[in-house]
């Protein structure tokens, strides 16, 4: 299938290319390069042989997004174009819901002008906010506590209508846990452009000798090392579930579906600490603080749904998330000894 990524340099959408590309489809990817590096093109060329189509531009440029469609006779879109900074997105809502609202309405508009209809959007298990139960399951309440969880509801609540208006429309919003890893060859990977908000580029950044020590936020839990828990999933676990959830849409099933994608187990920090000291012989020093407001024990999914709709559950293991974190970082950035 011929196959547009929005924001296909971004972290989670070149392994996504990858994976798809390996599979026999052809790629296409627009990016405005707001939160990534043109050079993972040569990046995903060195792995896959050949370069993926490659246009720069806004996925809020309807008029660009509908002659990108039709030239390249696109058959499926991946929607990965948006902020995703929680933190910004409590201090600039209106950029995050321009940004990320604004551009899935012109997206599926241009989409819906060009008869492309098969859709798979990047959700989030932000949408969830606080568990209510745990192992967290789709039909769980949602509350998101940030605009940009919000951004996230809001799209899929577009989705649903949509697809009740539209029996042409087969689309499926997947739920991410937390990514994390790399390509095993070391050659894509996370690059935050500034500080990272997540935990492992973090502690990566303390390996490195970047940052002096990690905090860590909260020690009494009611876990079994006082941390908090949550579900990490290999980004290449994550990336195959899109090809997954693509041959899924393409049996023509339910119009609409919503589908988590975690491991259904959880790490708490000091166990990513740890074994990352292991897999990179480093040492990560840490320091405990306070707990944050909003802060959760634990946060993991239940992962039945994608099994028995798609096939797909996550393979790799906590090792190998941190294993491949660690060759993607040592060897795309200056390591201070």
């Amino acid at each position: 299938m011929n196959i547009l990524l929005t924001g296909g340099l971004g972290y989670i959408g070149s392994h996504v290319a990858v994976v798809l590309t390996e599979a026999g489809h052809r790629v296409t990817i627009l990016d405005n390069l707001c939160n990534c590096k043109v050079e993972v093109l040569s990046h995903l060329a060195k792995i896959l042989g050949s370069s993926p189509i490659f246009i720069q531009g806004d996925v809020r440029d309807q008029v660009l997004l509908e002659s990108v469609l039709k030239d390249g006779k696109i058959e499926a879109v991946m929607h990965f174009a948006g902020l995703k900074a929680v933190g910004e997105s409590v201090q600039k809502p209106l950029m995050y819901y321009n940004n990320n609202v604004g551009g899935a309405i012109s997206l599926l508009k241009a989409m819906k002008i060009c008869q492309v209809k098969t859709f798979v959007f990047s959700s989030s298990a932000t949408v969830y906010g606080v568990p209510k139960y745990l192992p967290i399951d789709e039909e769980h309440p949602t509350c998101p506590e940030s605009p940009y969880g919000q951004t996230k509801l809001h799209i899929e609540s577009i989705l649903r209508d949509l697809a009740n208006s539209d029996d042409a429309w087969n689309i499926i919003a997947l739920r991410y846990f937390n990514p994390v890893g790399a390509h095993e060859s070391g050659l894509i990977g996370e690059e935050p452009n500034d500080i990272p908000n997540n935990l492992v580029p973090y502690i990566s950044h303390v390996a490195t000798g970047k940052f002096d020590k990690l905090k860590i936020f909260g020690n009494d839990y009611k876990t079994l090392d006082g941390t908090g828990v949550r579900d990490y999933i290999h980004v290449m676990d994550l990336a195959e579930g899109h090809v997954a959830a693509l041959n899924y849409l393409n049996k023509k099933l339910p119009k609409f579906s919503i589908i988590n994608l975690g491991t259904g187990a959880g790490y708490s920090v000091l166990e990513l600490v740890n074994l990352y000291e292991k897999v990179s012989s480093r040492k990560i020093t840490y320091e405990i603080s306070g707990r944050r407001a909003g802060d959760i024990a634990s946060c993991f999914a239940n992962v039945d749904k994608a099994a028995f709709l798609m096939g797909w559950r996550a393979r790799r293991s906590l090792h190998e998330m941190l294993e491949d974190s660690w060759r993607w970082v040592s060897q795309n950035m200056t390591i201070e000894l």
